[in-house]
C-alpha cells in the first residue's frame, strides 16, 4: 500500500489493482476503524475520510497497513442488459485513436460482459469494469461542461452511463434511454458493485428519450398556514442544510452548504437546532412576504436588506440579526457588498420532505429538492414552545470581495507528484482568477501559466474530497466545491483546508486566489511501517 494526503481529514490508499481495493475496503467494512467516517473506493485507492479528533493520520496509517489483502471478495450474479443506440459525439474519434471502423468499436463494446467495479462521481454512475481490453482510450483533454443523461461513455479501461446531464470528460459513443438511478424505486441506483452488465446495439430503432430524473418530493402545505412566499429568486436559490453524509456507496456526495457557519448562525438566530435547512441565495435580487407571523434571519455576505410593512412603510434593517415580520411584511434582500452567499433561516424550519435523510438540493447529482422559483410558498410550521430567538451573531471580517486577493490554505496531495516542480511552485506563486463557468460544482480558475504534468499516463478514476483542486490536461485548475463528484479521473494537486472552505465557498466570479500550502506532500509505503505487535 502507498498512503498520499488528500486533506487533513483525509487520506487516499493506493493499491496494486482492483481486487487488492476490494479487499481493503471489505476488511474496513468488516471490522472498522473508530473515527473513519466514510470510505470511496475506486480502481486501484481507497479514499478514507476521518475525524482528526478520534484518530490521527499517523495512526490510520499505521493500522491499515496491516490489513489482508488477499481476501477474495465473492461478488453479486445479477445480470443487467442495457440498450444503446451508438450514435455518440466521441465514436468516430475513438475508432480512429484505436485504428478500427465504427463497427468493430460497437461490436467489441457489446460482445463481453462488464462488472460494476464500484460507484462514484454521481449516483447512479457506476464504473464499469472487463470489457475488451482493447477499448482503453484516454479521457478527454477538457471535460466537456454538460453531458445529457444516458450518455455511454469509455475512459481508461472503463465503461459507464451517466444517469444524468453533468460536466465530464468520458468519451461518449452511444446513448441509452434506461435509467440509471431513479429515486421512485426502493434502490435508487439500477447498478450495483458486483452486478453483471451487458450493452446491446439498438442503434437506427426508435429510443424514448431519457427522462430528468426526479429530484425528490417537496411538501406542500394542505392549509393556509404560516408560510413565506417567494416574489424573487435573484440568480439561484436553494435549500440547504448540513448535508447528506456517509451515502458514498450510493454514488451520494454530502452536498450541504457552502457556508456552512452561515447557516448554523442564520438558525441559532431563529432558535433553530444548527442543522436545520435554509434558503442558500446566490447574490442579490431575492424577495420574499411573510404569511402569518414570522421570524427569520439572513447571514452569510455582507447585502442590503430592506423591509417593506404591509402598510407600505420601508427600512433598512441589518443581517446577522432576527427580524420579527407580520403578515403581508415583505423583505428584500440587495447585491453584496462581500461574499456572494446568503443563508435565510425561519424560526421552526421550512415544512419540506427530506430525500435521502436531507433536505439539501445537490445541482450536480440533481437529488433534493428542486429550485426555487418566484411564485412559491415556502410552509413553515407552527411553532408554540422551545424556539428562543439568539443574540445578534457577528459578520464574518474576512468576507472575499474582488477588490482583494483571497488566500486560501492548501494541503498538498494527493497527486502532487504528478506535476513539475514548476508547476507546483506555480500554484502558490501565481494568481488565479474566478472564472464565469463556476458554480456549486467547484470554481474554475484561470491563471497566467498553466501548471504541467511530469506524469502523462492516465490516472484510473479515484475518490476526491471537498476542496480538491483537480487539474485537466488543460492546466487550468478546478476547485471541487460542495457539489462535486466523488470520484474524478485527473490528478488533484492539493486541497483547500477544511477551515478555509466557508471562505472559500463566499468567492465571487472575477476575485483573484492565492494558495497558500501549509503541509509539503509526502507519501509513506507500508513496507516502511513495519511494527512489532
Amino acid at each position: 500500500m502507498r498512503f498520499l494526503p488528500a486533506n487533513l481529514d483525509a487520506l487516499l490508499v493506493e493499491l496494486d489493482d482492483l481486487s487488492q481495493t476490494l479487499a481493503l475496503l471489505a476488511s474496513l467494512q468488516a471490522e472498522p476503524i473508530d473515527g473513519i467516517v466514510e470510505l470511496v473506493p475506486a480502481a486501484r485507492t481507497v479514499m478514507v475520510h476521518f475525524r482528526p479528533n478520534t484518530v490521527t493520520h499517523d495512526e490510520l496509517v499505521t493500522r491499515i497497513s496491516r490489513r489482508d489483502l488477499t481476501a477474495q471478495i465473492e461478488r453479486a450474479t445479477t445480470r443487467v442488459e442495457i440498450p444503446v443506440s451508438y450514435e455518440g459525439e466521441d465514436l468516430d474519434e475513438v475508432a480512429q485513436m484505436l485504428d478500427l471502423s465504427r463497427e468493430e468499436v460497437i461490436r467489441r463494446h457489446t460482445g463481453c460482459d462488464y462488472t460494476v467495479a464500484f460507484t462514484g462521481f454521481a449516483p447512479g454512475f457506476a464504473y464499469l469494469s472487463g470489457g475488451h481490453p482493447s477499448l482503453n482510450v484516454p479521457r478527454r483533454t477538457t471535460p466537456r461542461t454538460r453531458i445529457p443523461a444516458g450518455a455511454v461513455g469509455l475512459a481508461g479501461a472503463f465503461s459507464g452511463v451517466y444517469p444524468q446531464a453533468s460536466p465530464g470528460g468520458w468519451q461518449i459513443i452511444g446513448v441509452t434511454a434506461t435509467p440509471m438511478w431513479d429515486l421512485s424505486r426502493d434502490v435508487p441506483a439500477l447498478l450495483q458493485p458486483g452486478f453483471k452488465v451487458r450493452f446491446v446495439d439498438v442503434s437506427g430503432r426508435q429510443v424514448s428519450a431519457l427522462p430528468a430524473p426526479s429530484p425528490g418530493p417537496v411538501e406542500v402545505p394542505l392549509h393556509n398556514g404560516p408560510a413565506l412566499v417567494v416574489r424573487s429568486t435573484g440568480l439561484q436559490a436553494l435549500f440547504q442544510d448540513l448535508g447528506r453524509e456517509g451515502l458514498a456507496g450510493q454514488g451520494v456526495s454530502a452536498s450541504g452548504a457552502m457556508d456552512k457557519g452561515a447557516l448554523r448562525a442564520a438558525n441559532r438566530l431563529v432558535g433553530n437546532a444548527s442543522d436545520m435547512a435554509c434558503v442558500e441565495i446566490v447574490y442579490g435580487g431575492f424577495q420574499i412576504t411573510s404569511r402569518a407571523d414570522t421570524v427569520v434571519a439572513f447571514t452569510g455576505a455582507d447585502a442590503p436588506i430592506e423591509l417593506t410593512r404591509a402598510n407600505g412603510a420601508r427600512y433598512r434593517v441589518p443581517g446577522h440579526e432576527a427580524i420579527a415580520l407580520s403578515d403581508g411584511d415583505s423583505l428584500s434582500l440587495g447585491d453584496p457588498r462581500a461574499g456572494i452567499r446568503s443563508y435565510l433561516a425561519v424560526r421552526g424550519g421550512f415544512a419540506i420532505a427530506p430525500v435521502l435523510g436531507s433536505r439539501s438540493t445537490d445541482t450536480l447529482a440533481q437529488v433534493g429538492p428542486p429550485p426555487i422559483k418566484a411564485g412559491d410558498i415556502l410552509p413553515v410550521p407552527v411553532v408554540t414552545h422551545g424556539s428562543i430567538v439568539g443574540a445578534p451573531e457577528t459578520p464574518r471580517a474576512d468576507l472575499p470581495t474582488t477588490t482583494q486577493t483571497v488566500v486560501l490554505d492548501v494541503v498538498m496531495g494527493p497527486r502532487t507528484d504528478w506535476f513539475t516542480l514548476q508547476a507546483i511552485a506555480l500554484l502558490a506563486s501565481q494568481l488565479w482568477t474566478v472564472t464565469p463557468q463556476s458554480n456549486r460544482v467547484g470554481l474554475r480558475l484561470a491563471g497566467e501559466t498553466p501548471l504541467m504534468r511530469a506524469q502523462i499516463a492516465e490516472l484510473p478514476s479515484e475518490g476526491t474530497v471537498l476542496g480538491a483542486i483537480q487539474v485537466p490536461p488543460s492546466g487550468q485548475p478546478v476547485l471541487f466545491l460542495a457539489d462535486h463528484p466523488l470520484t474524478g479521473g485527473y490528478p488533484v494537486i492539493g486541497a483547500v483546508a477544511p477551515y478555509h472552505l466557508d471562505r472559500a465557498g463566499q468567492i465571487p466570479i472575477g476575485a483573484q486566489v492565492r494558495f497558500n500550502p501549509i503541509r509539503a506532500f509526502t507519501a509513506a509505503l507500508s513496507s516502511d511501517l513495519r511494527e512489532t505487535p
